[in-house]
């Protein structure tokens, strides 16, 4: 098989595949794993249970042989849909243009991943003093499954990794945090009536609407007294109503409302904190209140995706090295999510640094310059070269 020797060459290939995360992305996958095998390398295949898709993680040894210890580079295969997006080029077709790059994924983030596929030959040749590993995964933007299974199969082969970079796109600038992503599904379940007989009945909707009232009183509390970290955009913890649907007809008590609802916690917010309060008010005030109209009346919870938050310690080797090598000492953070939480939470001390702007991520026309292709290139050649060479 033929491959690309480019970054510019495998961003194309790598937008070519519709990666969308209700697809599979097993054909990029294996076009992945055989470039790596002709470059001499092993690649480890961990499969969703379905088989449709695949993590794909590959080790370049240090010069010695060593694979244990090194710096991880890490990125995401999956992208998120252009249903319902006006694109003025086809967006699973790279299409350059006044120095930008178009298609889904350019920038989030097959940019990342193609520019550390191009550089692979140029890294075998390097006297490497740690080995250097590559991880990609898949559903990333669906809450980060992929991930687990990658970082779990990771830690059973005992490689303990010293350092990782996520390549999210930050314009090649360093994120040192991000907040966590919680995603819940609340369904209220009442009692269906004729809607004269109000006094008869337990409306859905109603008590759904006492519950997302007060989640927003609870976000606003959470505005008004903190805790707040300056250093994000938005510097207090998040909580709103996102989706809902009940009833099935105008003269009928709606006996079922369903509602998801989001909250983006600082890393100093612990999760529980936030869902234990919930629940107290559903347990305590909202549940007898239903029951008292209603025996049978029942409120489920269920947690659909929880992405940890994520901070980088300063004193961190990998940190020191990249505040060093780019030269950037603002602190800088985010309330987008990651999977850089995932392996911090592994023990695996990580940063967030790769090309491509975050303003450009998941709208049509989404593109990348072919600067930041550069500035990537520059970055992980001199990253190697001054810290993982002899």
């Amino acid at each position: 098989m033929k491959h690309p020797t480019t970054s510019r060459a495998w961003l194309a290939k790598l937008v070519s595949f519709d990666t969308t995360s209700r697809n599979s992305n097993l054909e990029l996958i294996l076009n992945l794993q055989d470039w790596f095998v002709a470059n001499g390398l092993t690649p480890r295949l961990t499969h969703n249970t379905k088989d449709k898709k695949a993590n794909l993680f590959a080790t370049l040894p240090a010069f010695d042989g060593n694979t244990h210890g090194g710096l991880i580079l890490s990125g995401h295969t999956d992208v998120v849909p252009v249903d319902g997006q006006v694109w003025n080029t086809d967006p699973f077709v790279a299409t350059t243009i006044n120095d930008r790059i178009y298609g889904r994924g350019t920038t989030d983030m097959k940019g990342f991943i193609a520019t550390t596929l191009a550089l692979l030959p140029e890294f075998k040749k390097m006297r490497l003093s740690k080995p250097l590993h590559f991880a990609f995964s898949y559903d990333e933007e669906v809450g980060c499954h992929g991930a687990v299974h990658l970082i779990e199969d990771i830690l059973m082969q005992g490689i303990e990794p010293d350092a990782c970079i996520v390549g999210e796109p930050t314009s090649m600038q360093l994120i040192v945090a991000h907040k966590g992503i919680n995603l819940f599904r609340c369904r209220i379940h009442g009692n269906a009536k004729h809607s004269s007989l109000t006094s008869e009945g337990c409306n859905a909707i109603e008590y759904a609407a006492l519950l997302i009232g007060w989640i927003r009183q609870f976000a606003d509390k959470v505005r008004e007294k903190g805790p707040k970290d300056n250093h994000f955009d938005v510097p207090f913890t998040t909580l709103s109503t996102n989706l809902i649907q009940g009833g099935n007809a105008f003269n009928t008590i709606p006996a079922l409302c369903e509602f998801f609802f989001e909250f983006r916690n600082l890393p100093t917010t612990h999760r529980a904190s936030i869902t234990d309060a919930i629940n107290e008010y559903i347990q305590n005030d909202l549940l007898p209140k239903m029951r008292s109209e209603y025996p049978e009346a029942k409120i489920e919870l269920d947690a659909l995706a929880a992405v940890p938050s994520f901070e980088a310690a300063e004193d961190a080797h990998i940190t020191q090295i990249l505040r060093k090598l780019t030269g950037h000492t603002q602190i800088s953070k985010v309330a987008y999510a990651t999977e850089a939480g995932l392996f911090q939470q592994a023990g695996i001390p990580t940063i967030l640094c790769g090309p491509g702007s975050i303003e450009q991520a998941h709208g049509a026309n989404e593109y990348i310059s072919l600067e930041q292709l550069e500035k990537c290139e520059s970055f992980l050649r001199d990253l190697m070269t001054q810290y993982y060479c002899l």
